[in-house]
């Protein structure tokens, strides 16, 4: 009997870590560690985790993702999503364990139409951008065999997101003004999380290291998007395009994050999702009764 695949994943509550658990293989032994286990904020008590408990595959699924609150808190966003990234990488590069990584378009300037390619160059517009784009940097210089997966617009019906806000206003608003001039792939965190797992058993194999992009397909605005959230719901709500200058935020967001992910499937055979199905299983998922996931 083969034993089973000890997999370290740091996050147990958020969108990507949720749907780790729902969607682990058979073969996988699985430890989700939260944060009173083992605080991001502390990048040694990570690095220490895992030699506790000696995996064979390590998965860091969680982040600080307030992205405006992080133009306020940049220590704190630089600990969680670039030091303690760092201090995984590099004991999972000493002892040989793969190490799986989830990033974000936010590395990118959104200048442009074209989607964006996995070496395009980096120019992050704010502090979540930059000390993502730190954390990436930390692990490719670890040197161990690893992935990191650049994604964007991820939705569940976990948490807190963009598909569960629209719903939320639809029960007492009859119209909405989104905005428009902002492109990109709205992404189900069920896909990311099994492309993680794809990629995990990709790595273990000797599947190539490197940074990828995995983003849903085909690309649309924030306006466009809630326009189909509301339609595949039943609910009838007007969407008026707005440009994001009438929608002001702390931090800029980037108005294109289209992402190429051409390379993703030559390396280890993983698809863009598409991500109108994942809508259609997330809208199920949160009309069914609570104790019953029918995705």
């Amino acid at each position: 009997m083969t034993s089973p695949l000890k997999t370290l994943v740091f996050g147990t509550t958020g969108q990507v870590a949720r749907e780790l658990a729902l969607t682990r293989p058979d073969h996988v032994a699985l430890t989700a560690l939260s944060r009173a286990d083992a605080d991001l904020a502390l990048p040694e008590i990570c690095a220490e985790a895992i030699a506790t408990h000696a995996p064979d595959l390590v998965i860091n699924a969680a982040a600080y993702t307030a992205v405006d609150r992080a133009e306020e808190e940049p220590r704190e966003a630089t600990l969680i999503n670039a030091e303690a990234p760092a201090a995984m990488a590099e004991i999972c590069a000493t002892r040989g364990i793969p190490f799986c990584h989830v990033s974000t378009d936010y590395v990118f300037d959104g200048t442009g139409t074209q989607a964006w390619h996995p070496s395009d160059r980096a120019a992050p517009l704010g502090v979540y951008g930059r000390t993502k784009w730190e954390g990436e940097e930390a692990v490719r210089a670890a040197g161990g065999p690893h992935a990191i997966l650049r994604t964007s617009w991820v939705f569940s019906a976990h948490g807190s997101n963009f598909v569960k806000t629209m719903l939320r206003l639809s029960e007492s608003r009859d119209t909405l003004s989104v905005v428009a001039d902002q492109i990109g792939g709205p992404t189900p965190a069920r896909d990311i999380a099994r492309a993680l797992w794809a990629l995990g058993a990709s790595l273990r194999t000797g599947g190539p290291s490197g940074t990828y992009h995995f983003a849903g397909q085909p690309a649309v605005s924030w306006a466009d998007f809630a326009r189909a959230i509301f339609a595949r719901a039943g609910k009838p709500v007007t969407v008026t395009d707005i440009p994001s200058t009438d929608y002001p935020t702390p931090a800029r967001r980037p108005a294109n994050s289209r992402l190429d992910g051409t390379t993703l499937a030559r390396d280890h055979g993983i698809a863009q999702p598409d991500w109108q199905a994942g809508l259609d299983a997330v809208l199920a998922t949160l009309a069914a009764p609570p104790d019953r996931d029918p995705a």
